[in-house]
């Protein structure tokens, strides 16, 4: 059992779960908690490293010979050492690090009848994962990343997203004004979503699917990208509110995209 807090593994996990940095230079990314472990194993995602307490071991008996049994290393802590690299005010006392997710928008396709969200610079982590799970609640095909938006492998993320980081397929591009663009090219229907001069969502048809833009929480999307679509699209608000969260809006948007 590992019980020193200066342990070189405990020193390395701790550093995962504060540091993007760190996340991607080891191309590795911790979760934390019974449901995301299982979640991540369940979902085809090979634990480097599986770190459990006694108590939660024998509190989660099933659950712990699921993800030991896939994980290529499990080492035991002490209460104290968990606390140390939790996140969480009550640990649950499993914690696993997997190896980072493939999002290289090369090997990924862009189906033209399919339905996307699309996410540009968003930056609270809460918000993207509230996001990722709204997309996998509704159906959506799959999520594109400008790659200035949070770490979706970030604690908060994995743990926001309840799961859905390891399941909903995500793809990180670059130049993604100019990824739109070329799949506004390529015949897809393209949706900025803005409060300004846009068409309102209700009285659109989605039959033939398309991709769904939703932009910074404080800056909304860039102009060069709302250019790069096919349509503006905004949501008919009433009362004196001007703008929606960012989260709060995507579903809405995605919503509509799917019915």
């Amino acid at each position: 059992m590992i019980s020193a807090k200066d342990n070189d593994l405990i020193k390395q996990v701790s550093a995962l779960m504060t540091s993007a940095k760190r996340r991607r230079e080891s191309a590795s990314f911790p979760a934390e908690g019974v449901r995301l472990c299982l979640d991540g194993v369940q979902s085809g995602a090979r634990p480097l490293c599986f770190l459990y307490t006694d108590q939660a071991r024998q509190k989660y008996s099933e659950e712990f010979a699921l993800i030991s049994s896939a994980s290529r290393r499990c080492e035991q802590v002490s209460e104290a050492v968990f606390r140390k690299i939790s996140d969480t005010q009550t640990p649950q006392g499993f914690l696993c690090v997997f190896e980072a997710l493939d999002k290289n928008h090369k090997s990924y396709k862009i189906e033209k009848k399919g339905r996307y969200a699309a996410l540009e610079t968003i930056q609270d982590p809460s918000n993207m994962g509230t996001i990722l799970r709204t997309a996998e609640a509704l159906g959506a095909d799959g999520v594109i990343l400008s790659d200035d938006c949070c770490d979706i492998m970030s604690p908060k993320v994995v743990r926001g997203s309840m799961g859905a980081v390891f399941r909903v397929p995500v793809v990180i591009v670059s130049d993604f004004t100019g990824f739109i663009a070329g799949l506004t090219r390529d015949g897809i229907h393209t949706y900025a979503s803005t409060p300004r001069e846009a068409e309102d969502i209700s009285l659109l048809s989605f039959e033939e699917g398309g991709v769904m833009l939703i932009g910074n929480e404080g800056n909304g999307l860039r102009s060069e990208t709302i250019d790069a679509c096919s349509k503006s699209v905004r949501i008919n608000m009433k009362g004196r509110a001007e703008s929606l969260n960012a989260a709060a809006a995507a579903a809405i948007l995605l919503y509509r995209l799917m019915s």
